[in-house]
């Protein structure tokens, strides 16, 4: 999969969410349930951050020619409704909040033509100085362009489901 830099922060210009590209499932990735595996949601998932990180200048190129990467550290997803093979999927990228090592972001994977809600994922991840692999403040450069979209995406209303936790639920008496 080849991507291309979108220089949008830079210029100024901040997507609040960031939205991917048209996204298409895989035959490979259908379950014998016949919709996508679980395994699958967090590979769109990914590739949605890949995009984003694209935009924030902390891609692949980043990695090569300033030793810098992003490891997730957290995650917690939900399925909401089935995306089955042909469904055309976006997702919404949400920079919750950041700090000089962390960037917690919640994304929804959304039908593309008709916009229902399918899964969403609630991210930590660290940034990662890969000469030495332990959690390093980012450069400030990369710091501006993350405060900058953490301050247009806290505009946003907080998306449904954000700090949800793992548990059963409680019993009325």
């Amino acid at each position: 999969m080849t991507l291309e830099v979108d220089r949008s922060v830079e210029s100024g210009t901040i997507a609040a969410p960031f939205v991917t590209t048209v996204m298409q499932i895989e035959p490979a990735w259908i379950d014998y349930n016949g919709h996508l595996n679980m395994a699958y949601y967090n590979v769109l998932f990914d590739r949605a951050i890949d995009q984003m990180w694209l935009e924030l200048g902390i891609g692949p190129d980043y990695l090569k020619t300033r030793g810098g990467s992003t490891f997730t550290a957290e995650c917690h997803v939900r399925y909401l409704r089935e995306v089955h093979l042909g469904d055309p999927v976006r997702v919404h990228v949400y920079l919750i909040a950041a700090d000089e090592k962390r960037i917690h972001t919640f994304e929804e994977l959304r039908h593309a033509e008709e916009g229902w809600l399918s899964a969403t994922s609630e991210n930590m991840g660290m940034h990662v100085d890969m000469s030495v692999r332990k959690v390093a403040p980012f450069p400030p450069d990369i710091q501006a362009r993350v405060d900058r979209v953490a301050a247009a995406h806290r505009a946003l209303q907080k998306p449904e489901g954000i700090g949800r936790s793992v548990a059963m639920p409680s019993k009325r008496s």
